[in-house]
């Protein structure tokens, strides 16, 4: 297996990826999550969910092999320009633990988006909390408890 290549997303991903997506929440996110929490988020991640998404952030994909093995996304924090927010962060099953997820992170991290911002929020899973907190990502607001969604707030400050 080739170490994994990471670039922007093209619109020719959005199949394999929201694939691989889909994939992954099965395998990984199913010991965190309801077999209707997954079944509603997979519905969310169509190719051209992706599509839209990567219209307005900045998308990245990691390729092994020609076939994607993760993903992840920056952007704007409901529009603030101080503010961004990690998306779509996923790692193939047969990929995590091998350093494609922090590698995905670190590329959003020299991201422009991320440059500019003073705080950064993630959206983290169940299943994915502890990876971003040894990314240096702490709970929002001192806060760790599931929101409405399900997913714990984390963020990183930059320039406090």
């Amino acid at each position: 297996m080739e170490k994994p290549v990471i670039r922007r997303f093209r619109p020719a991903d959005a199949a394999p990826v929201s694939a691989m997506i889909a994939e992954t929440l099965r395998v990984t996110n199913g010991a965190d999550y309801s077999e209707a929490d997954i079944a509603a988020l997979i519905a969310r991640m169509t190719p051209e969910d992706i599509e839209k998404r990567a219209a307005w952030t900045h998308f990245y994909v990691a390729f092994a092999d020609e076939m994607p093995v993760g993903c992840g996304a920056i952007g704007p924090y409901w529009g603030k320009t101080d503010e961004s927010c990690f998306f779509t962060v996923f790692v193939h099953p047969a990929w995590q633990k091998r350093g494609v997820g922090r590698r995905i992170v670190e590329t959003l991290e020299r991201d422009e988006f991320f440059l500019r911002a003073r705080r950064v929020e993630i959206p983290a899973s169940i299943t994915a909390v502890e990876f971003y907190r040894k990314m240096g990502y702490d709970y929002k607001g001192g806060v760790k408890a599931l929101d409405e969604e399900r997913l714990y707030r984390l963020e990183k400050f930059r320039n406090p």
